[in-house]
């Protein structure tokens, strides 16, 4: 996907005193435990489960003492071949973004991307790589060490650029359903249900960041290449909650999906490509009266 440069002057970023790796990745582990590992975390961590912030006794925790941020985001993107991806995705996610939250006349915040290493503080607490990329609604913030596209490349093969911007544009989705009210709707209402229930109102806020990160692109195919598509849907569909199951040696268990299913993963990604519309991307349809 041929995204143009970034704007420093339209993005958010930091980047932990740690600095960026400097070679390949390596530190999740290997084989079915990766697997099993980025199959509870990629792709919309809940922090509430992860990283230890139960709504309602969040408690606001930033970069440790001995880990000074910077924000120079000439500098901090310029980084490696992975963090200028990132920033060029950031800031076209921004200018896709913005003017249809002012089309909804609903308020819009860009969110602030946080590069790391190993391990840092987050809105919603301590956090570490093995975690995966995910989203902190308390501070608004997207959390990645970009050693994980590595992990995403050869422990699941899906590489290619198209597939690490569906990481970005699907955290930047749990941004938007933050912005819009849904994600607080749903923590309520997974609180109320509980169990299995929870867990498929989950699932179904999974499938709409994944369907809005497919909006996005739709609202850009004169930038996608040939073979971007199939990069989007080979690590959705690598992703899968059955998939990543099935990896891991376990007993494919619907009730106790997160995420979606393959199929699902890939259905509506491929429905916001398709569309470029937002309004396709109500995964919570038949669940209104």
């Amino acid at each position: 996907m041929r995204l143009n440069p970034f704007d420093p002057n339209n993005i958010r970023v930091t980047e932990g005193s740690s600095g960026f790796p400097g070679g390949g990745g390596g530190k999740l582990g290997c084989g079915t435990l990766v697997i099993a590992l980025i199959g509870a975390v990629v792709f919309g961590v809940d922090p509430g489960q992860m990283i230890g912030a139960i709504e309602g006794t969040q408690q606001q925790v930033g970069p440790s003492q001995s880990e000074p941020i910077t924000s120079d985001a000439n500098a901090i993107c310029n980084r490696n071949a992975y963090a200028l991806e990132s920033c060029n995705a950031l800031d076209s996610l921004n200018r896709t973004w913005s003017p249809l939250f002012q089309k909804a006349n609903i308020a819009f915040e860009q969110p602030t991307l946080h590069f790391y290493q190993g391990g840092t503080g987050s809105g919603c607490g301590a956090a570490q790589s093995a975690m995966g990329p995910f989203y902190c609604p308390a501070d608004q913030g997207i959390y990645i060490d970009t050693s994980f596209y590595d992990q995403l490349d050869k422990q699941l093969g899906a590489g290619g650029d198209f597939a690490r911007y569906y990481v970005i544009a699907h955290e930047y989705g749990h941004h938007v359903q933050k912005l819009t009210g849904i994600a607080d709707q749903v923590r309520s209402a997974q609180q109320q249900a509980g169990g299995s229930q929870a867990n498929a109102l989950q699932v179904r806020m999974e499938l709409q960041a994944d369907c809005y990160a497919g909006v996005w692109a739709g609202q850009h195919r004169d930038l996608i290449e040939a073979g971007d598509m199939e990069e989007g849907l080979t690590a959705a569909s690598a992703i899968g909650d059955d998939t990543l199951q099935r990896s891991a040696g376990q007993q494919v268990s619907p009730e106790s999906f997160t995420h979606g299913s393959s199929a699902q993963r890939m259905q509506w990604l491929k429905r916001g490509l398709e569309t470029g519309n937002d309004e396709a991307c109500d995964t919570f349809a038949d669940l209104k009266s």
